[in-house]
């Protein structure tokens, strides 16, 4: 935060400490103790600052590298390749709750991982078109595309128990950290929403070296970062909450690639982030995706070929 401070009016004047007179040996000793801690406490600064240099290197942390990772894929598992996925989370016991979009085709589904089964689904009116999903507690928070209007479900058999207007621009994705909503609508915004008044109480310009990046897509809390999809784009933001900074980029063309090669020549784009904080495992998928993915994530043995401004962060769209 930047502080602003009123000017007295005065001028600061810096004084000369006096010199001391070498003929006094008191004086004197003052003198040389003064400089050797002097000298002392510019070598420990010296030291600290080698030390934090090392540390940033071991942990990946240089200010002037681009923090990108791929991943390694642990399991795949089938998954819906008609649900348009909207928003994903973790529900426990090997379960995921979805939301899926598409006028006629939306819902808020319960799906065993493994097998991919809905086991309950809610289908919602034909004149909706669902978006981000998250988890508080016993329900449920829903957002819907090109609508204020949101909806509230029980958790346990999805049935709907609250309508909301949420004060976004748009209705896109959600995600909670367990005490606030974390929300999105598509621009470069990423709020922070109360969910007992469901009002806007804070919000962030999401920024990558000094640009915004635009397109925030589904969201997840994962780790105390808020992962964000960029939409159209192969890209996962990892967002800092606290200012809106991107603290590091997850790039995942290859899955995309994959099923694509494999004839799945009708899926849409990467959408889906799941986080099974217990054993701390990342799902993604995508919209018509007929796999869902465990990923781990891991560093860039090689130096980065690209632009990844170019890659991750498209142009504003608006609907």
């Amino acid at each position: 935060m930047t502080r602003y401070y009123k000017s007295s009016g005065k001028k600061s004047v810096k004084r000369r400490p006096p010199i001391p007179n070498p003929t006094n040996l008191h004086d004197h000793t003052n003198y040389k103790m003064a400089a050797l801690l002097v000298s002392a406490a510019a070598f420990a600064y010296a030291l600290t600052l080698i030390f934090l240099s090392i540390s940033s290197n071991s942990l990946g942390l240089e200010p002037s590298i681009d923090r990108i990772y791929d991943v390694q894929v642990v399991n795949e598992f089938p998954h819906d390749p008609d649900a348009f996925t909207q928003g994903l989370l973790y529900a426990g016991n090997d379960a995921l709750f979805e939301s899926t979009g598409l006028y006629g085709h939306s819902s808020v589904r319960k799906v065993a991982i493994r097998t991919g089964k809905v086991e309950v689904m809610h289908k919602m009116d034909n004149s909706y078109f669902g978006e981000g999903l998250t988890l508080l507690g016993d329900r449920l928070f829903q957002v819907n595309w090109l609508t204020k209007t949101g909806f509230i479900y029980d958790r346990n058999n999805l049935s709907k128990v609250k309508i909301f207007n949420n004060q976004m621009k748009d209705g896109w994705g959600l995600a909670t950290d367990g005490q606030v909503l974390f929300g999105s609508d598509g621009t470069s915004t990423l709020y922070q929403i109360d969910p007992q008044t469901m009002k806007v109480v804070r919000n962030h310009t999401v920024k990558f070296k000094g640009d915004e990046v635009y397109n925030l897509n589904e969201l997840e809390f994962v780790a105390g970062e808020v992962w964000a999809n960029v939409w159209e784009t192969d890209c996962i933001a990892r967002i800092s909450g606290k200012d809106g900074l991107v603290l590091g980029w997850i790039y995942l063309p290859k899955l995309r690639k994959g099923l694509v090669a494999s004839g799945n020549s009708q899926i849409d784009v990467l959408n889906g982030i799941a986080w099974d904080q217990a054993q701390n495992r990342i799902f993604i998928t995508g919209k018509l995706w007929p796999k869902l993915y465990e990923i781990k994530l891991q560093r860039l043995k090689k130096p980065f070929k690209g632009d990844i401004k170019k890659l991750c962060m498209p142009p504003a769209v608006h609907f």
